[in-house]
């Protein structure tokens, strides 16, 4: 068995799906600086080549929740770049609101995009990595995948399963030659957290460069859990120690609920009419 050992980003092939804009756009540019050649898949196909041509990458059409359109992105990617050295699966959505009030459509969207969407990622990418001896595969998680959040119910559930999903791989895969990591950023400020400024108080902000730098950063030193910011690696590493009744009463003097009460849907609004067209599969 090789041994895993860092990869090289000069020349390196890294393919970024939900690549047009926010930290999937942020996650591109990192790379691109770092020397690695991009591809980006994104379902806004138009977004996409606009930006792949601002930056001279190259762009495909991507719906994480179909597997052809899946294995259509890596070929092309392939084809035009050559074999895959790091896949971001960094596509999710984020919608918030009570657990009953969720629309069915919108929430199976949720779990086809954030959870079976990186799971076609994985599953796709890493048999030719493996086979390669070498690769890397990046999935965006959050911290509310170790910390429910009230309010956002299904997509603490996703991000709980991409933890655990990823952790298991990366476990069956050891000394195979190709790393693992899990990103967890805290709150982003990306259009998914608008309106939550109230919410959100007392959580600590990042922006997408800063996720895109630790993206960066865990592919060049290799580490499976990756906090965002970096400070909070400890605070998610000790909460399972923390009895159940202490977590219970800390997560309510906190407000963790506070997305329930607080949320500004005006100021959101305009970010769940985009995400809405997705409860339908295209």
């Amino acid at each position: 068995m090789a041994r895993t050992k860092a990869l090289n980003l000069k020349g390196a092939v890294v393919a970024v799906t939900g690549g047009a804009r926010g930290i999937g756009l942020a996650i591109t540019e990192a790379m691109l600086a770092a020397g690695a050649k991009v591809s980006i898949g994104d379902i806004d196909v138009a977004l996409a080549e606009k930006e792949a041509q601002r930056l001279g990458i190259f762009a495909a059409r991507l719906d994480v929740r179909n597997r052809e359109s899946f294995v259509a992105f890596l070929d092309a990617t392939e084809t035009a770049l050559g074999p895959i050295d790091v896949l971001v699966n960094n596509a999710g959505i984020m919608p918030m609101g009570a657990f009953t009030d969720e629309d069915p459509a919108l929430a199976e969207a949720q779990i086809d995009i954030n959870f079976r969407g990186v799971f076609y990622g994985m599953q796709l990418a890493l048999p030719g990595m493996l086979t390669r001896h070498r690769g890397h595969i990046v999935n965006i998680a959050s911290l509310a995948g170790r910390f429910a959040i009230p309010g956002a119910a299904v997509y603490t559930g996703t991000k709980f399963a991409v933890v655990g999903m990823t952790e298991a791989v990366a476990a069956e895969n050891r000394g195979s030659g190709v790393n693992f990591t899990i990103i967890m950023p805290s709150k982003v400020t990306t259009e998914l957290a608008s309106g939550t400024d109230d919410a959100g108080r007392g959580i600590p902000a990042v922006s997408p460069q800063e996720v895109a730098q630790a993206v960066v950063n865990a592919v060049r030193q290799p580490r499976l859990m990756v906090a965002v910011p970096d400070y909070l690696q400890t605070a998610h590493a000790l909460y399972g120690l923390v009895p159940s009744w202490l977590q219970e009463r800390g997560r309510r003097i906190l407000g963790d609920n506070r997305i329930l009460t607080n949320l500004d849907h005006k100021a959101h609004a305009g970010y769940e009419q985009r995400i809405a067209k997705l409860a339908v599969k295209k």
